[in-house]
């Protein structure tokens, strides 16, 4: 599986502009083989949260322009997550499509970040983010969502091999970001394919470091603060491979960790 990390600048509040910069970024993508295109978090409006009345996408503009793209061209799309609007509210909202056009997840992030005021202008998701491609099921979580892992946990436990992680991660924490996802490969024994931006907003300065880790934790790809489109080819059956050297999944004690959760 051939995979494209866009690991790019978001024009702040400005969604016709960064529609046609991923637009560019697809198409180069796509030109170069990729097997599956990975957006990163928020890319249609950045973390213009005071201004989702009228920047956020409320007609599922994005669904067709991800739809369109991936049938003509024949490629999957994690569409990263876009701010959307539902009839309850505002979401940061995961898309994902596969080469066939057809909408295969809309996840909905679940943990909400308080120090970027989410938690204020956001509704949290509900609903657990995981879809198949090409036979793989994998997993998709937003950003702050890292720093959960049972939630991680929760999806490779349904089968999930390649967790994807969409991010607007600030540079002042980049090293938590590193860590945190190198941890989540290893304790899973999965792929984690994780794409942040570059460049800044009004409050904040990111960190990029967009990465692809293997599931004995060696980092494949590492982007740093470069801007542009990071590829890495992986071995899915690198997975299995691991499970087997060490089987954390069979020596789990399920009603162990139940037990303890009662306790007070």
């Amino acid at each position: 599986m051939k995979i494209a990390c866009v690991q790019m600048d978001i024009a702040f509040g400005n969604p016709e502009a960064n529609f046609q910069q991923v637009l560019s970024y697809l198409e180069e993508a796509a030109a170069n083989g990729a097997d599956v295109i990975v957006l990163p978090e928020m890319w249609n409006t950045g973390y213009a949260l005071t201004e989702l009345e009228n920047l956020a996408d409320s007609n599922l503009r994005t669904v067709a322009f991800l739809q369109d793209f991936a049938k003509t061209h024949g490629v999957h799309i994690v569409g990263g997550s876009v701010s959307t609007k539902k009839n309850d509210g505002f979401y940061n909202t995961m898309y994902v499509v596969n080469k066939t056009g057809e909408l295969i997840s809309e996840y909905d992030k679940a943990h909400r970040f308080g120090l970027m005021d989410e938690h204020i202008h956001l509704n949290e998701g509900q609903s657990l983010g995981i879809f198949e491609l090409d036979g793989t099921l994998c997993g998709g979580v937003i950003c702050y969502d890292i720093r959960f892992p049972e939630w991680i946990r929760s999806q490779v436990l349904n089968g999930a091999k390649v967790i994807f992680v969409p991010a607007e991660w600030p540079e002042a924490r980049i090293d938590h970001w590193r860590i945190l996802l190198q941890a989540r490969a290893i304790e899973n024994q999965c792929f984690v394919v994780a794409v942040n931006r570059v460049g800044s907003d009004p409050k904040n300065e990111f960190g990029g470091s967009s990465m692809i880790i293997a599931p004995w934790g060696e980092i494949r790809l590492d982007m740093k603060k470069e801007t542009g489109i990071g590829y890495c080819d992986i071995e899915l059956n690198e997975v299995e491979e691991v499970r087997k050297r060490i089987p954390v999944f069979a020596d789990r004690r399920e009603a162990l960790y139940k037990k303890a959760e009662k306790v007070k």
